[in-house]
């Protein structure tokens, strides 16, 4: 019999289920008590997120008016998890006070389940304002800020990944998304038609562009003015402050932030084309400690942007109801570091569209009757990146007529803003890197990393270190120059012609044979980047 009544009292107050995120309060206040809630506390919670009083929860518990029990367990046990859980959690003192105050602060925190309106209201905010308690909030769908949001309305393909990333984003909850790509693969694109097609579930829209590399404390600003135009963000001190203010935000309401090209604020390691020498000795190669790090070339902020970084972790780390986008061509270590399968950051990397994708970009142009070898060449060649294709198909256009086979018999297929494009992020690389990219596109095959460290610098296989081959197929995996199948890597077509042109314009040895020339001109950058590491060696640098 007492175990059916212990049965029987588990089954109150389970209304809470239907309006909170139950089970994730219940790991989060175990996690700061250090060991699971007991049944009575998980009891007396889902008490309290019903609306009841400490008297009124004794009396459904115990049939009893005297609520001192009650009182007794929540002052002890759950007040102080929840103020602990959530000072952590905003990064200042939080104190409870009284048992009415719990929902308000676990709303805030983003504990509760959101229930939105389908339909956008207009300034319902402005309408409630004067109506505004601490207790109560009025919700409403606000009409989205697109800032400087490009037109989508010929947007192509990419379903399968709008579904995935939706997923992440309206069912598993995701605080922070990354869309990584090459230039010119369609980021920004896919980042305004995926808010779009998702903005009915959030209170706030916002999308802005970093391609002007605003400071973080304007972006902080301006997000925080639409969000609590009540803050007054003039008379806040730090950076660090705003980020804390903006979190208090995303806890209050459903919010979905989008900022844009987020690699203009990034920068490489090299400064004025000289490699920076990265390590513990900044400024003397020679010394013992440096391990030849100063080959590699590591993604970081511009000088001045670096909070940019604490702004993504704070977000990806911190419980909140919100989710930021981010689109950007490389892949910061704090978004390498807190990204996971079952984590609430994820990242997505956007490859080519599909051939009859790419048709479609290429008909839009006012090609018509295109053949299917025409097709798959130029699909093949641009590997469906959608700026390339625009790009080629206005030059075909402007210098040919419109006349596609004369274009193709020119066998140059990168030039101009395509060339331009590629060259902003090849100049980003370190020597390195940059001899990586070469040996990939001259063996041209899928290549592992063993064959890498093996094969790459003739003379050097068994000086270069594993480590430093690793870090620098990282650093191109990272700023998506590079493509993988099972565990091999490889270019793609046009980055690899883009190479081999770099790569014979820099080394240029006259031969009437391209294949021969091509060789020639590999051996001398190789033996180029074998001299410098050899100089290096023998100042007292250390390879291991």
């Amino acid at each position: 019999m007492a175990a059916n009544d212990s049965n029987q009292v588990e089954e109150e107050f389970l209304e809470a289920k239907s309006n909170w995120e139950l089970e994730k309060l219940y790991v989060d206040l175990a996690s700061t008590k250090g060991k699971a809630l007991t049944p009575v506390e998980k009891k007396f919670l889902r008490g309290l997120l019903c609306g009841c009083s400490p008297a009124e929860i004794a009396s459904i518990v115990y049939q009893s008016r005297s609520s001192s029990t009650v009182r007794v367990y929540l002052s002890n046990g759950l007040y102080k998890y929840i103020e602990e859980m959530l000072s952590n959690q905003a990064g200042y003192s939080v104190k409870v006070k009284n048992w009415s105050r719990v929902t308000h602060l676990l709303e805030k925190a983003g504990y509760k389940k959101v229930r939105l309106q389908l339909q956008p209201t207009i300034n319902v905010r402005k309408a409630a304002k004067e109506q505004e308690t601490d207790l109560v909030k009025i919700k409403s769908i606000q009409i989205p800020d697109w800032g400087e949001a490009i037109d989508v309305s010929r947007f192509y393909g990419r379903t399968t990944e709008l579904a995935k990333t939706q997923q992440w984003i309206l069912q598993e909850r995701c605080r922070l998304v990354v869309l990584l790509g090459m230039g010119g693969i369609g980021k920004t694109a896919f980042s305004v038609k995926l808010a779009q097609e998702i903005q009915d579930q959030f209170e706030y829209v916002i999308w802005r562009s970093l391609r002007l590399a605003p400071s973080l404390e304007v972006i902080l600003d301006r997000l925080i003015q639409i969000l609590f135009p009540k803050i007054d963000t003039k008379i806040t001190q730090t950076v660090d402050v705003k980020i804390s203010q903006l979190i208090d935000c995303l806890r209050s309401s459903r919010c979905l932030i989008v900022l844009d090209s987020f690699d203009s604020i990034l920068v490489s390691g090299e400064k004025n084309g000289k490699i920076e020498y990265l390590t513990t000795s900044t400024t003397n190669p020679s010394s013992k400690n440096d391990s030849f790090s100063y080959l590699l070339s590591p993604i970081q902020y511009r000088q001045g942007y670096e909070m940019y970084g604490e702004l993504i972790r704070r977000i990806g780390e911190s419980q909140h109801q919100s989710c930021l986008v981010l689109t950007s061509r490389e892949k910061t270590p704090e978004m390498a570091s807190l990204e996971g399968e079952k984590l609430s950051v994820r990242s997505l990397k956007l490859t080519g569209l599909s051939k009859p994708e790419s048709l479609l970009i290429i008909e839009d142009k006012g090609f018509t009757n295109i053949s299917k070898d025409t097709n798959q060449f130029l699909f093949n060649w641009y590997a469906g990146n959608p700026l390339f294709i625009k790009l080629i198909a206005t030059a075909i256009q402007e210098l040919f007529g419109g006349n596609i086979d004369e274009f193709l018999k020119q066998d140059t297929v990168v030039f101009g803003d395509i060339r331009a494009t590629l060259d902003e992020q090849f100049n980003r690389l370190s020597y390195l890197e940059k001899h990586m990219m070469c040996w990939l596109a001259v063996n041209q095959d899928a290549v592992s990393v063993r064959n890498l460290q093996e094969k790459s610098i003739p003379g050097l296989s068994q000086r270069l270190s594993q480590r430093l081959i690793l870090e620098a197929m990282e650093l191109l995996q990272r700023r998506s120059l590079i493509e993988s199948q099972a565990n091999r890597f490889l270019l793609s077509p046009v980055l690899m012609e883009y190479t081999i042109e770099r790569l014979i314009e820099n080394n240029y040895k006259f031969s009437e044979d391209k294949a021969e020339n091509l060789l020639m001109s590999y051996t001398t950058f190789a033996t180029q980047l074998k001299d410098y590491i050899e100089e290096s060696h023998l100042k007292g640098g250390d390879l291991a």
